[in-house]
């Protein structure tokens, strides 16, 4: 069965652009969210393998809502995807329980290589 990966950013061009390379790579795209509260209420109904979670969000930012699904889950696998010179927040993504983090803009190859890491695979 399919690893189920939940998206979360604000920005519908990156959700689509994580989504196309995770389900060419033969993933299941499992939800999307475009904030950290959704991300966080999505996580407790999809329940996924892996969450994808941008830093800059509207309602709740990416960190606090690593902070509240981690909350949830203490064994959720977040992967961080940060712009460039946001490496301070990375850090403390990191520190809040996010197992990595990818910088836009993306190469495909180090998303699902920072994928298959947070998986185990």
């Amino acid at each position: 069965m399919a690893q189920r990966i939940l998206i979360c950013d604000d920005a519908i061009f990156m959700r689509t652009m994580i989504a196309d390379i995770l389900s060419g790579a033969g993933y299941e795209i499992a939800g999307e969210a475009a904030s950290g509260l959704q991300a966080v209420e999505r996580y407790k109904t999809v329940k996924p393998d892996l969450v994808t979670m941008d830093i800059v969000m509207p309602d709740m930012g990416g960190i606090d809502a690593v902070k509240a699904i981690i909350a949830l889950d203490p064994n959720a696998k977040i992967l961080m995807c940060s712009a460039m010179g946001q490496q301070a927040l990375v850090v403390e993504a990191i520190q809040s329980g996010a197992k990595d983090f990818v910088v836009k803009p993306f190469q495909p190859a180090r998303v699902l290589e920072a994928v298959q890491r947070v998986l185990g695979g």
